[in-house]
């Protein structure tokens, strides 16, 4: 007869060092006085200093404004759920935004002399990784639509300075090869030490596709002083100015045979201040909302990767681009 194993005799003790391992905190909630009590674990997750029993309406001042009623509702609801529940919601630790998990037992399952049981888990991380993958889905999408524009953007700029079938297909090959050099550009570089580049240099590279060839040569202009740029700024630098491209050839004074495009820059002050100018286009108007994407996305990487920010006036002769980048971080 095979003996059976010993299985191991779990204490209290043994039980609050897994809890506390695997960072799960503990609250009871009585559906009568709508009191929760909590574990020390949960105090320390909700960022409220630690009391015999909080009222479920002073812990829900902690909650994301946003997230504040659907919560409320949520916790309201749960007696009537069939078996277990499950929330997801926001809190703020003083500046600091964290996600939290609730979950327990709906339709009174478990229910102790009127207190329902559960515990709150904190999901951040999760959260933040899951947001960056939509960020990077949406940004991959935005980018693939781009640079089908840019393709057909090229190819009415070749068409307009080439004599022949045979010089248009070259002219278009040398475009397509320039792209294909300012996009890896915008690829994320590994490491951020040394320079990755001269911001003049940089800045002529990533604008090289768009410039036309032969009797309309020159109609992009790049005064830049010289000064270096390092790698981490390159490349949030030439996602901005891929972007900024982009829009010209898809709506600007680089959509228009009579377009000129000027880049200038001023590294005087705590900021280097780079702008964009654009006339002899179509006519500009501003338009509805905040923008789409990629004026959202290279607005955020300005602010977060640059220190800086990005403006634009909208006159009708061309649009105007102002980029502020704190020179510290240009360099780093």
């Amino acid at each position: 007869m095979t003996e059976q194993p010993t299985l191991p005799v779990w204490h209290e003790g043994h039980l609050r060092l897994a809890i506390d391992a695997a960072g799960v905190a503990l609250w009871s909630w009585n559906v009568d006085t709508d009191h929760l009590t909590m574990d020390a674990q949960a105090f320390r997750l909700w960022g409220v200093p630690p009391s015999a029993e909080v009222s479920f309406e002073t812990l829900s001042a902690h909650i994301h404004p946003a997230d504040r009623d659907r919560v409320r509702a949520a916790f309201a609801a749960t007696r009537a759920v069939l078996g277990a529940y499950e929330i997801d919601f926001r809190i703020m630790v003083g500046e600091e935004v964290r996600w939290i998990s609730a979950r327990g037992q709906g339709d009174d399952s478990g229910i102790v002399g009127r207190v329902m049981f559960g515990i709150f888990l904190d999901v951040t991380g999760r959260k933040q990784a899951e947001e960056g993958h939509e960020l990077l889905a949406g940004e991959m999408s935005h980018r693939v639509k781009n640079l089908l524009a840019v393709a057909s953007g090229l190819t009415a700029i070749t068409s307009r300075s080439a004599k022949t079938t045979h010089d248009m297909a070259r002219e278009l090959t040398q475009r397509l090869t320039a792209l294909g050099r300012a996009h890896d550009l915008v690829r994320p570089l590994k490491g951020s030490e040394g320079r990755a580049a001269l911001l003049g240099d940089l800045i002529s590279v990533l604008l090289a596709p768009y410039d036309d060839l032969g009797a309309f040569s020159g109609r992009i202009r790049v005064s830049v002083p010289r000064m270096g740029v390092g790698e981490s700024a390159a490349t949030t630098l030439a996602l901005v100015m891929h972007e900024l491209a982009t829009n010209s050839v898809k709506y600007g004074a680089l959509s228009s045979s009579t377009g000129v495009l000027d880049v200038s820059c001023d590294p005087s002050g705590d900021d280097v201040t780079v702008v964009w100018t654009e006339q002899g286009g179509p006519t500009v108007t501003a338009p509805d909302g905040d923008g789409g994407f990629g004026s959202k996305l290279a607005a955020r990487a300005m602010a977060n990767q640059l220190g800086g920010s990005l403006e634009r006036s909208w006159a009708p002769e061309g649009v105007v681009v102002t980029l502020r980048i704190n020179k510290a971080r240009l360099a780093g």
